[in-house]
Order: C-alpha cells, then sequence, then structure tokens
C-alpha cells in the first residue's frame, strides 16, 4: 500500500507548487506563500490507498487523486506526478520512504521560462533543423523532473609511475641533431574526493546527466515533499553499490590526472603503471532538478534537458534531410546558372557570335 501526498493552500484549499523564483510554495489563486519547513506537516496529511496492476514485465501503480478522485497511472519508479484532471500534484509517498527516502535535494532555480527560452534558442545558427522540433507542442512538454543520485565520498591512495621525456633539437652546418632524456618518475600520495555525482537511474544516459554538470552541492538541502510539488521525480533503480563502479573510475581517472601533473615538466609525460585503490568512505542519495523534453521525429526520440539550478543545456538535434537535398538542389542549380550566364559573357567578349 502507498500515499499520495496532495499539497494545499492553508488559505484556499487550491493547489500549491513550489516556485524557484522565490524559493516558496505559492498558491496560484489567493497569492498566499508558504516556506516548505511551514508545510511539512501538511505533506504528511492527506493519504488515499493504491493498487497495483500488470502490465507485460512492467509493474505500474494507480492512484485515487484526493481532490477530483481521478485515477492517476504511474510507473514502479515515478515518485511524483500530475493529475491530468485537475493538474494537482501527486507525490507517491511510498516511493520516497525507508531506503528511497532521499537525504538531500537541491530545489529548482531555473523556471519552465527559462527551459522555454533555452529551447528556442537551439534553432539559432541550425537552419537545417525541422521546422516541427520547436514547435508549441513541444514546448509544452517540457517538464521539471528531479532525477535521482548519487553522492560518493571516495578515499584513492596509491602510486603512479610514469616515464618523461624531454627533446632537445639543434641544427649544426647542414646536419640536424635531436637528443631524447628519459626520465623516470614516481608518485605516490592520498587524496579524497567529496560528492562524485552518479546518475541513479537507468532511464537516464550517463552522457547527458555528465554534460549538464556540474551542480553546485552547497546548496543541497534537506529533503522535504514539499518540494516535489508541481515537478516530476524518479526514484532510483540503480544500487549504491553497482553505481560506485562510475564514481570510482572517475576518481581514479582523476587522481592519475593530478599525479601525473605534478611529476614536474617534461616536453611529454607517459603513465607507465599505476597501483591505486579506491575506497567509498561515504555516500549520500539525494535528487537533481532537470528540465527535460524528448521530442520524437521519424521515429527516434531527440533529447533537449537544461540542469535546473544553473541553466547549462544540451540538445540532440536532428536534420531535415528533405530540407538539406532541397538546398544542395538549389545551389547547385543557382551556380549553374552562374557559370552558364559567366561562360555566355567570355563568349562574348572573346569575339564569338550568338
Amino acid at each position: 500500500m502507498g500515499n499520495v501526498i496532495d499539497i494545499q493552500c492553508p488559505c484556499c484549499s487550491a493547489p500549491l507548487h513550489y516556485n524557484p523564483k522565490i524559493g516558496k510554495m505559492k498558491c496560484e489563486y489567493c497569492d498566499s506563500e508558504f516556506s516548505t519547513k511551514d508545510l511539512k506537516k501538511i505533506s504528511d496529511a492527506s493519504v488515499t490507498t493504491t493498487s497495483v496492476l500488470e502490465n507485460h514485465n512492467e509493474d505500474y501503480v494507480s492512484y485515487n487523486c484526493p481532490d477530483c478522485g481521478a485515477e492517476i497511472i504511474a510507473d514502479e519508479n515515478t515518485s511524483a506526478t500530475f493529475c491530468l484532471y485537475c493538474g494537482n500534484t501527486a507525490i507517491l509517498k511510498n516511493k520516497l520512504s525507508g531506503e528511497f527516502a532521499p537525504d538531500k535535494i537541491i530545489p529548482f532555480v531555473k523556471v519552465k521560462e527559462d527551459a522555454i527560452l533555452a529551447f528556442k534558442n537551439l534553432s539559432k545558427g541550425r537552419p537545417f533543423m525541422p521546422r516541427s522540433f520547436n514547435s508549441s507542442k513541444n514546448i509544452e512538454k517540457i517538464t521539471g523532473l528531479y532525477i535521482p543520485f548519487w553522492l560518493y565520498e571516495v578515499d584513492v591512495s596509491g602510486t603512479v609511475k610514469a616515464e618523461g621525456i624531454n627533446v632537445k633539437t639543434w641544427t649544426s652546418g647542414n646536419t640536424h641533431y635531436t637528443k631524447k632524456d628519459f626520465y623516470n618518475l614516481l608518485r605516490t600520495g592520498n587524496m579524497v574526493y567529496h560528492k562524485i555525482p552518479v546518475d541513479g537511474s537507468t532511464r537516464f544516459a550517463n552522457d547527458i546527466m555528465n554534460a549538464l554538470e556540474p551542480f553546485h552541492f552547497n546548496y543541497l538541502v534537506d529533503y522535504n515533499h514539499a518540494y516535489l510539488s508541481g515537478f516530476l521525480a524518479e526514484k532510483y533503480d540503480v544500487k549504491k553499490e553497482d553505481a560506485f563502479k562510475d564514481a570510482e573510475k572517475r576518481a581514479l581517472t582523476s587522481t592519475k590526472d593530478v599525479m601525473l601533473s605534478d611529476m614536474g615538466s617534461y616536453s611529454s609525460k607517459v603513465i607507465k603503471d599505476s597501483s591505486l585503490n579506491a575506497q567509498c568512505v561515504g555516500t549520500q542519495y539525494v535528487l537533481l532538478p532537470v528540465w527535460m523534453v524528448n521530442v520524437k521525429y521519424h521515429g527516434k526520440y531527440y533529447i533537449f534537458a537544461m540542469n535546473g539550478q544553473t541553466g547549462e543545456f544540451i540538445g540532440d538535434i536532428p536534420l531535415d534531410i528533405k530540407r538539406v537535398v532541397v538546398c544542395f538542389v538549389l545551389v547547385f542549380v543557382i551556380v549553374f546558372v552562374l557559370f552558364l550566364f559567366v561562360a555566355f559573357v567570355v563568349h562574348l567578349m572573346t569575339g564569338g557570335g550568338l
């Protein structure tokens, strides 16, 4: 059994949504504002029961909206969603309790208008982008989503061996000389990394999430259900033990780079061997804000995503092949006509007849 949290305005009972611009919950009807701390008790108040549905190999959960009674369907990894009828936020409390309860959260700073502007700007300098890509229909699909991340504290210690090469060249008479000096380099040390982020959901490609970094983790706050009001959220489906492999790889790579750069100045340096050990000394489960939309074009999905804190964004933009072909043909025709015209003028100027 699970719980749906419906956050309502204490003054007029209208839906409350988190407003990133003011950092508070705001009622769109009576303009009342509340801090997330003030609404903590309210967010734990309204609950309804759930039932689990089976659809092929995927579990779905149905919830009854506390306001209008409509049925809300969500898959097993969704933590917050919307009622399609009255628009109220449904926070699926059972998805965010126990082992799935986040430790911290970075609330949204960038609002939907910021994401829409960034999405529209994708067309600038891209004449072959399909006109339908940034249509109003796609713009309306841009959604604020809290994505689960693991943050790791990693302790790395060990040794890195490298070869340094200094190259000197000179010329004497007609002879050119090159001298190479080789050096054995060694560094042993210990480094501690704080808050290495790893995406905890298989829904989102790691390269996309990595491209949205950095998030400023000094703005992490204690998790509160109220921050999810007005947004969607996912729970992790990658265990922290499995996700640590990515954090370990990043920590080891960074350690090698730091040790190599500390070995002095040479014409070139190459790592020959390393013996490094990475240990996880701490883990946090957090939710990080992302604005996102998937646009389907010719049977393929193209992703636009924006960091909901910093505004950093990426966009996978398709090419309109028809427009490319038309443009190529048009340019070819223009060039061909100009060539014929120039050839005709040259023919006349050299005394040729009509």
